[in-house]
């Protein structure tokens, strides 16, 4: 494929003012024009040549286009009618022997995707880019890794490991997929408009295998949603409404091998799975 054109800031702006855009702080819009970092979070995600690759939010197409210069097929899914019409156009332009499939929905409520793609590679929207990316993750088997950049304090989290003060329900929900780590700050002057935050890029690596089938999963989740719903208490008070009371949430966690007198924050994610395993067996 030839050379493929990056978009930089006064392009960015040129395509806002030909679709009479603003950046909508609802939908998390904030575009990256700075052709460098594009660059850098394709090197970092490790992409391809000749595999699919799934694209979150596309936006005006920076980082699809980036993505297309690595060659990769590109699925991306972008919300926002106006720019779903509007990328496939851009692409031509700029990239017209580019393998691109847009699809105009919602992702928090996508149930499929062509071409099983094997890697996720987004700018993620910040306000919901917890709940996106787990439910691509539990969605699409598929996905064996991909980089994400999203809130710097988020992407903290999704990394954490326990006994942190920031580990909580995304780092061990993360965790139930495979080994998450942050993967490099960016600038907020790369993106237009700027954001009041600062970004960061999140890696990952989905396991070999999963650690259960989709209900132990959810019973996990649950255990989770409860240890960190109430974060300074002991785990046999914060799951007893889980169980039914203290005395049952006890009996769980001790046939899990994990104190009552624990805390949330204390567990790895192959703790909170052996809760998760009693909590089925009730």
């Amino acid at each position: 494929m030839p050379d493929v054109r990056l978009l930089g800031p006064a392009e960015i702006r040129d395509l806002a003012e030909v679709l009479d855009l603003q950046p909508t702080k609802k939908l998390g819009q904030n575009f990256v024009i700075d052709a460098n970092t594009v660059r850098r979070i394709v090197s970092v995600a490790g992409v391809r040549a000749g595999e699919t690759v799934v694209e979150i939010g596309p936006g005006l197409g920076s980082l699809t286009l980036g993505l297309l210069a690595a060659e990769a097929a590109v699925v991306a899914v972008e919300i926002d009618g106006r720019l779903a019409e509007q990328l496939p156009k851009t692409v031509g332009l700029l990239a017209p022997d580019a393998d691109l499939t847009v699809v105009h929905e919602d992702a928090l409520r996508i149930a499929e995707l062509p071409g099983d793609p094997v890697r996720l590679v987004a700018n993620l929207p910040y306000n919901v880019s917890v709940p996106v990316l787990l439910h691509f993750l539990e969605r699409f088997p598929s996905l064996r890794s991909g980089v994400v950049m999203v809130q710097a304090e988020v992407g903290h989290r999704l990394a954490a490991l326990p006994g942190s003060k920031i580990y909580g329900s995304p780092s061990v929900k993360a965790a139930w997929y495979g080994r998450f780590r942050t993967a490099g700050n960016v600038g907020r002057q790369v993106f237009w408009p700027v954001p009041n935050v600062d970004s960061v890029l999140v890696a990952f690596e989905r396991a070999d295998e999963q650690p259960g089938d989709e209900s132990l999963r959810r019973a996990t989740f649950d255990v989770v949603d409860n240890a960190f719903g109430q974060r300074r208490k002991m785990l046999r008070q914060s799951l007893a409404p889980l169980f039914g009371d203290s005395s049952r949430a006890i009996a769980a966690l001790e046939a899990a091998g994990v104190a009552a007198t624990a805390r949330g924050e204390e567990l790895e994610v192959d703790r909170f799975i052996a809760i998760g395993r009693e909590l089925l067996a009730v």
